[in-house]
């Protein structure tokens, strides 16, 4: 049989569908050496493309945190700075998973690229996704506690209602 490129086996079906994504994931998990070709599906031309691949790499960070390590650097820059609301909710995610496994300055940098996404952004998962973890990493902070509660407030009045209840939960929390 011969062997596709990740980037054609997660392209193509509907865009909500996760394709071929699980196989892609099975891969990886059987050939760690093939992670850097997928994290290179970011740069796809194909948004389809480079959702499949946040949803790939939230699987992988499940199964084995410690391989995205080395990608971490790569998370607070060139994903951070893509315009796709599921790269950003799905940073919210993989840096919540691989907090323990981050040094200080990429934890300080972690927290930036979060609170920027939740001041400025306006997707509903990104907003959700970003309101958990920092939600959880201010239960031990007591300056991003400060930060973070006036931006739940005003979150505890948006018009959509996991939104809103996302506020709320996360403000109770704290």
């Amino acid at each position: 049989m011969e062997s596709k490129s990740f980037e054609d086996m997660l392209t193509g079906g509907h865009p909500n569908s996760l394709g071929r994504t699980v196989e892609v994931v099975e891969i990886v998990l059987a050939d760690r050496a093939r992670l850097g070709e997928l994290y290179a599906c970011y740069q796809s031309d194909d948004a389809v493309v480079r959702l499949r691949t946040s949803n790939a790499l939230k699987r992988i960070s499940r199964e084995q945190p410690e391989w995205l390590v080395p990608l971490i650097d790569g998370f607070l820059t060139e994903i951070a700075e893509l315009d796709q609301a599921s790269a950003q909710w799905t940073l919210a995610d993989l840096f919540q998973t691989l907090a323990p496994l981050m040094t200080s300055m990429q934890r300080q940098q972690a927290e930036a690229v979060l609170k920027r996404n939740l001041a400025n952004h306006n997707d509903w998962i990104v907003l959700n996704q970003t309101m958990k973890t920092l939600g959880e990493w201010a239960t031990q902070d007591v300056a991003l506690k400060a930060w973070l509660i006036p931006h739940l407030e005003r979150l505890q009045q948006d018009g959509r209602k996991s939104v809103a209840k996302t506020a709320a939960k996360t403000l109770k929390n704290l």
